[in-house]
């Protein structure tokens, strides 16, 4: 069994793990880090940047919103069922920790919005390479990393921890094994779990959150991320929280659909269900939460975006909503890029003569189809909604030629919630005491949402990851009663 000791331990090397290790070498205290992946990063690896509220780069803008304002909307948002103190001391710390992370090297190219009405809080990561975009912030978690060996934290690759020990109603270390079986004890006056949630773990999303993947819902599996952190702090004694997906909504696989034809799916046109009936108005679809949402509640949580023939000239010219994560802004080429992905055989993007075709390829009810249509045409003819109130300038007929159609479903970025921290990021236990030595950061801890991710301030969840971590550092801090301070990179 081999042996080894620190100030602290942290779990995992995400975008948590890595803020945490970075501040508290910094701080002088000695840090290991488990990772059970053969890389750092975690989540992170695939996201673009976190929020920060009062940056130097949105007041240089003056762009909105102030901490006051962010947490008033933050707190409407979700009806105040969340830990208001967590919440405030989160969004109050972001647009420091933003120069943070630029006094260690990392390169922010503006604040962005993720749909028109949403807040400029997404503080984009340059990449290395290319303009900002999904994956940018892998080069920030690079720079953390490097900056973490400078200060001398010690990581340890391809090693699981299987048990976190607790002696005399205090953490006192974990046990691991490394990736050939071997076991680690490993001993520490702090312990930090940053393992970045469940939202790889099939069981737990049916358990805790009522999904089936691969079946009514297609998250993003990012490698590792199985609950594990969790799990071992229900077992010491940690309180659970309520437990979600942190909905979005597309076709299955969208990483690996074009991204002309993922965004053209998405547009403000007709959106059905399995019974040929509108469910929602479309002019939101920009709000991925929104619409997660709305298809939840659908027959097998499903949707379909039509259009036909005249839409599609449309769109090869200009899209009517942009975001992002997908900043495209028409569908050039269309054609080729159609035919090309039905020849792939994926599935999920449907073309046809007839809406008879359609509703057969579709598995859609014809008549009520019919129906609907109908309707909608009239809508689009008077220029007014009835149903839904879509704002006139979506508004279009449709008429056939071809008919297209893509099925949605629910989708998420990840997990959020269960286990119960703080505004200090202490474990919560069952006596609503904090667990001595215990502390939790990231999405293992994140169940400040309520029932919707607030799309609304961009960047929250990598924001929440890496201010918790720093903020589970300054608590281990005073539990060690140790003065803050931070050690320069040489």
């Amino acid at each position: 069994m081999g042996k080894m000791e620190s100030d602290v331990i942290i779990i995992a090397a995400g975008a948590a793990g890595l803020s945490a290790a970075v501040s508290a070498a910094q701080s002088g205290l000695s840090v290991i880090v488990f990772e059970k992946n053969a890389i750092t990063g975690g989540t992170a690896n695939k996201g673009m940047g976190p929020l920060g509220i009062e940056s130097r780069h949105t007041r240089a803008r003056l762009l909105q919103p102030t901490k006051d304002e962010a947490f008033k909307v933050f707190m409407d948002y979700t009806h105040w069922r969340v830990d208001a103190k967590l919440v405030r001391a989160f969004l109050n710390k972001s647009g420091d920790t933003i120069h943070w992370l630029e006094s260690l090297g990392v390169e922010f190219v503006e604040p962005a919005t993720y749909f028109t009405s949403s807040y400029s809080t997404w503080h984009l990561v340059k990449p290395e390479v290319g303009p900002p975009g999904p994956g940018g912030a892998a080069t920030m978690m690079k720079i953390l990393t490097q900056k973490a060996i400078d200060l001398r934290v010690k990581f340890y690759l391809e090693c699981a921890v299987k048990q976190i020990v607790k002696e005399n109603n205090a953490i006192i270390g974990v046990i691991a094994t490394d990736k050939v079986g071997n076991k680690i004890e490993a001993r520490s006056k702090a312990l930090i779990v940053a393992t970045g949630g469940f939202g790889n773990s099939p069981e737990m999303i049916k358990e805790y959150a009522g999904f089936e993947v691969d079946k009514d819902i297609y998250p993003f599996k990012i490698q590792g991320v199985t609950g594990d952190g969790i799990r071992m702090a229900w077992e010491v004694g940690a309180q659970k929280t309520e437990m979600s997906m942190e909905l979005v909504y597309g076709m299955p696989d969208p990483l690996n659909v074009p991204p002309q034809l993922h965004e053209a799916c998405r547009q403000p046109h007709l959106f059905v269900n399995y019974l040929g009936e509108r469910f929602m108005n479309e002019a939101i679809m920009a709000n991925v939460t929104f619409t997660g949402n709305a298809l939840t509640l659908q027959k097998d949580k499903t949707g379909f975006l039509i259009f036909d023939e005249s839409i599609l000239k449309e769109m090869e010219q200009d899209f009517d909503t942009r975001n992002r994560v997908f900043p495209k802004t028409n569908f050039e080429n269309s054609q080729a890029i159609i035919d090309a992905y039905l020849k792939s055989g994926k599935g999920n993007f449907y073309v046809a003569d007839t809406l008879e075709d359609l509703a057969e390829q579709t598995g859609i009810d014809l008549e009520n189809l019919k129906e609907t249509i109908e309707s909608y045409n009239v809508y689009c003819k008077n220029g007014y909604d009835e149903q839904f109130n879509k704002e006139r300038k979506y508004l279009r007929s449709l008429t056939g030629g071809k008919w297209y159609a893509g099925r949605h479903f629910p989708s998420a970025y990840g997990s959020a919630g269960g286990i119960k921290i703080n505004e200090k990021a202490e474990v919560i236990g069952q006596d609503w005491k904090p667990i001595k030595g215990l502390y939790a950061a990231g999405t293992d801890a994140c169940s400040i949402y309520g029932d919707s991710y607030p799309f609304i301030f961009p960047g929250t969840s990598m924001g929440f990851a890496i201010n918790t971590g720093s903020i589970a550092v300054e608590s281990i801090l005073k539990y060690l009663n140790i003065p803050q301070k931070h050690k320069e990179v040489k």
